[in-house]
């Protein structure tokens, strides 16, 4: 059930680069969420194009679910994403399942807490996203946190797109807790980066 979304604000001719971003995890985590947010920022506040498509397993919540989201400076052609130029992920199965098909130069950002790497495949960009969530208070944010750093670390979607799409989207009761996770991704990825030098 692909999402398309057109471009809303003029820019500059470039040659068009598509991205093709999947967050994996399990029902319940938030990943289509996750899509969605992107999706929005990168078409309403960054002026890209989008498009987003998800998919469950059998069961709505503890199946495997993940959501495909490709970034392009010009009209995406094909909706589908075959090899990821991104992988996020926040369940073990997931990353099974998804992490032998991530493209050889791709980067693989993973939950720390939840997801254990694999001898051959990607050295990923680790976050304890599930423990800064409940440092927080509400380990459900564990997947804004995740998308503050995936932001942060791809440089696909601007910090400010995605605040103003978590004010615009999301109930007002929860978005100072969502900002606050989003804030915290981002500023793991700092970290991180100076783990990898």
């Amino acid at each position: 059930m692909p999402v398309i979304a057109a471009r809303t604000r003029a820019r500059p001719p470039a040659a068009a680069v598509a991205t093709g971003v999947r967050f994996g995890g399990f029902g319940g985590q938030g990943i289509a969420l996750m899509g969605v947010l992107t999706g929005r920022a990168a078409v309403i506040h960054d002026g890209r194009q989008a498009v987003m498509t998800q998919s469950y397993g059998p069961e709505a919540r503890g199946g495997a679910s993940s959501a495909d989201v490709i970034i392009s400076s010009e009209r995406v052609d094909y909706p589908l994403v075959t090899r990821p130029d991104v992988l996020v992920v926040l369940f073990q199965e997931a990353y099974r399942k998804f992490a032998p098909g991530l493209k050889p130069t791709g980067r693989l950002l993973i939950d720390g807490q939840l997801v254990t790497p694999e001898p051959g495949l990607a050295v990923p960009w680790g976050i304890p996203a599930t423990r800064i969530a409940e440092e927080l208070g509400a380990r459900i944010c564990a997947n804004i946190v995740m998308l503050g750093f995936f932001a942060a670390v791809s440089g696909l979607v601007s910090r400010r797109a995605l605040e103003e799409t978590i004010r615009t989207t999301m109930k007002p009761k929860i978005v100072d807790l969502n900002l606050r996770a989003l804030g915290r991704g981002f500023d793991h990825a700092a970290v991180a980066a100076a783990a990898r030098t």
